[in-house]
């Protein structure tokens, strides 16, 4: 009988071996799969991380190239404003010659000037440049025009525009050279 049971017990420990074994499979298994868990968890945030790099580096790029974009067009439409300011002074030499000249006259010299004086403001068109229109009795602007000095004059408001020492530009409706005038008090 002994040995009746001792068969009968064999089969149990042999069952709870089994068991213990399969949980301890189970509980490696369980290990495992927790700790596969956590370097998934550990790639996925860095797999994020990544993508937000990437998503602002993209970013940075496409303001770079507006950036990039903007200073090309500012480039070509300003660039050549330091070559305008250099001529407007002979410009306005000419302007001044021609005011001491008689408007009808015919004298080839003074028809030369004007010509070539007509030449140069085409030209300066041609690239955006426009004189400033500032008449005397309009009023004063700060942004436009820059007072040479204030005198009092009768009969016209205060803080106009008496007289117009030189002509105002602007490029591209840009300001590159105000107005020197005298303003009224």
């Amino acid at each position: 009988m002994d040995k009746k049971k001792h068969k009968e017990k064999q089969p149990e420990d042999a069952n709870a071996a089994q068991q213990f074994a399969d949980d301890q499979a189970h509980e490696a298994g369980d290990v495992k799969l927790m700790e596969l868990e956590k370097i998934l968890a550990e790639k996925e945030a860095e797999a994020a991380a990544n993508w937000d790099k990437f998503v602002r580096e993209r970013a940075d790029l496409e303001n770079y190239r507006k950036r990039v974009q903007k200073e090309k067009e500012e480039i070509q439409k300003y660039g050549n404003e330091s070559l305008i300011m250099e001529i407007l002074p002979a410009v306005d030499n000419m302007e001044r010659a021609l005011a001491h000249t008689d408007s009808d006259s015919q004298d080839p010299i003074v028809t030369g000037i004007r010509m070539t004086l007509d030449m140069l403001l085409g030209s300066l068109r041609k690239f955006g440049v426009v004189p400033l229109e500032t008449v005397p009795g309009s009023p004063f602007d700060s942004a436009l025009h820059q007072a040479m000095s204030q005198v009092e004059k009768e009969g016209q408001e205060p803080n106009t525009i008496v007289d117009i020492f030189q002509k105002g530009y602007l490029l591209n409706e840009r300001l590159i050279r105000p107005a020197m005038v005298t303003v009224a008090k």
